[in-house]
């Protein structure tokens, strides 16, 4: 196990950069021209980057990125 000690100002840049890279990421999902392949790679990232982010930002704040079954599975067709 690690740990890391951030400051009140760099917890929050790195909230803000996580934000981004999810943001980026959903958006990504719904691009119908990336081919299943790369977006199953783009599912674990995402899986890791979100339990990074449950990890430092409040419970209410993680609902917005929380993907549901039916987007994870969509397209499987």
């Amino acid at each position: 196990m690690l740990g890391l000690l951030l400051r009140s100002e760099e917890a929050k840049e790195l909230e803000y950069i996580i934000k981004r890279e999810l943001e980026e990421l959903l958006l990504d999902f719904e691009d119908e021209r990336i081919e299943k392949t790369v977006k199953e790679t783009m599912e674990e990232k995402y899986k890791m980057i979100f339990k990074l982010y449950q990890r430092i930002a409040p419970p209410g704040d993680c609902v917005r990125y929380v993907r549901s079954w039916k987007e994870r599975h969509s397209g499987d067709e």
